[in-house]
């Protein structure tokens, strides 16, 4: 006799969401609430779609930053420039927990799609708007993308080396931090719902720059407290020694962080400088901070002598935290990443017709009882706008066919 199979439970299962957003911001968003088990619809534009589909080829017609940003969502083509096209996102407005979208401030007013109006049919709707600048202030009107954000958030004047122009990390990390703070407040604003703590929907408020500045410790109270502003250290992390980048014989590079007391000490026994464990003036922070090129240039001097092998051996053998710096290759060849499922193999037809297996990135966070999951990669444009306007609005075929034929859809 077959047992029958149980169906798989997420911790966000029967939440839907509503995606507006193009680029990377809402989009990361909605990626990791539809990893937990969101039904998350994307509203595309009919014909082109989220840009992001086209970005980054390098072979074939298919973009694997979309596969990954679009992972287990739906998509539907609406033009929401014409009056029919909005009609229809307040009538999925009606039909959904939360929406998210990352135009900039007034664009959604000037569609009749502000906040009260994608209300009409649903008071408890969470609205999550994510902008370059927030929604109020003298720079809400002025475009905002990630790179601006972690310019003006402050990020970029610390990132480099002082004698050196400012520099960008090599991904879009403005635009991740503000849909992870759109995550948390979508996800606040439901728990508000649901606690009854509130008579109408919370509308979440991310500006790109304050997601950005949020993450920069204690860069602003030094500077009102001591007068100090933070600059460029290259790979130093001031205040903080030893931690730093260091040289390999064999070429490659390794990351120590020896800044805590006890393993300072640690380090230093496994460098073979007892004579700088035993140091007084290296006994706190305070004092290795002060001396930090002498430690650096005693670690380096070590680390130049073997290879990134040999450095890691002794450093993990002497509880010292230190790691490589891994490439995309790396990565893909490390077992710790494979054995916690963050190299996730799928067929993908790179180029039409021929299917192959591509490694994405795992879920995170992981989740012990109830852990998300990928269950398909970024749809096809329009993959389901059938389903959705049938399914989800009741709309018969005639009506479908007559909002294809207006090119709404």
């Amino acid at each position: 006799m077959e047992t029958q199979q149980q169906p798989v439970r997420t911790p966000l299962e029967g939440i839907r969401v509503l995606e507006l957003g193009n680029f990377i911001a809402a989009p990361s968003a909605g990626r990791l609430l539809a990893e937990f088990g969101a039904e998350v619809i994307k509203v595309e534009e009919p014909g082109t779609g989220d840009q992001v589909r086209d970005w980054r080829l390098f072979r074939g017609e298919t973009s694997m930053m979309w596969r990954t940003l679009g992972r287990n969502k739906k998509s539907i083509t609406i033009d929401v420039r014409t009056e029919q096209g909005q009609e229809l996102v307040r009538l999925l407005a009606g039909q959904v927990d939360v929406v998210l979208e990352n135009y900039r401030p007034g664009k959604l007013e000037s569609w009749h799609l502000s906040p009260d109006e994608l209300r009409r049919d649903n008071a408890q709707l969470v609205v999550v708007r994510i902008s370059g600048y927030g929604q109020t202030g003298p720079y809400r009107d002025r475009p905002g993308f990630g790179g601006v954000a972690e310019a003006m958030g402050g990020l970029r004047f610390i990132t480099g080396y002082p004698d050196r122009p400012p520099t960008r990390l090599g991904a879009s990390i403005g635009d991740t931090l503000a849909g992870l703070y759109a995550v948390i407040g979508a996800l606040m604003g439901l728990q508000s719902r649901d606690r009854g703590l509130l008579d109408a929907g919370e509308t979440v408020d991310v500006a790109l720059t304050e997601a950005v500045y949020s993450v920069m410790e204690s860069f602003i109270p030094e500077y009102t407290a001591y007068g100090n502003i933070r600059s460029r250290t290259g790979n130093e992390m001031p205040g903080v020694a030893p931690s730093n980048t260091y040289p390999c014989g064999d070429g490659e590079w390794v990351v120590i962080g020896g800044n805590a007391d006890g393993i300072f000490h640690r380090l230093m026994t496994a460098i073979g400088r007892t004579d700088l464990a035993a140091d007084k003036r290296f006994h706190d922070n305070s004092g290795r901070a002060t001396n930090s090129k002498l430690l650096d240039d005693a670690i380096a001097s070590w680390t130049s002598e073997r290879t990134l092998s040999d450095v890691m051996e002794v450093m993990v053998a002497a509880s010292v935290p230190a790691g490589p710096i891994y490439s995309a290759a790396d990565i893909t060849r490390d077992p710790h990443f494979r054995d916690r499922g963050m190299l996730l193999e799928m067929e993908v037809e790179v180029e039409e017709g021929k299917p192959e297996p591509v490694t994405f990135p795992g879920i995170v966070p992981k989740l012990d009882r109830l852990p998300g999951r990928v269950n398909w990669l970024g749809p096809e444009l329009g993959e389901h706008t059938h389903q959705i306007l049938s399914g989800l609005l009741n709309l018969d075929e005639r009506e479908i066919a007559e909002l294809r034929e207006g090119r709404i859809v």
